[in-house]
């Protein structure tokens, strides 16, 4: 009887051991993720702004403000 409880809690500490890994792989991922979509959003941010500056440049030289 104890040899059967002992592989039951045998197997429970595997199953809980994969468990936890199984999370922390998921987790991992989804930190890689939000890390990607962060720069990628940067990135579009930065091209924006900087296409917003060549727009403001483009008017100041059209009515001849930049001088």
């Amino acid at each position: 009887m104890a040899d059967n409880s002992q592989k039951m809690s045998y197997h429970a500490g595997e199953a809980k051991g994969q468990a936890q890994e199984k999370a922390s792989g998921m987790m991992d991922k989804a930190n890689n993720a939000a890390q990607s979509t962060k720069e990628t959003m940067q990135d579009a941010g930065q091209n924006m702004q900087a296409k917003a500056q060549g727009a403001a440049d483009a008017v100041k030289n059209a009515t001849g403000m930049n001088k």
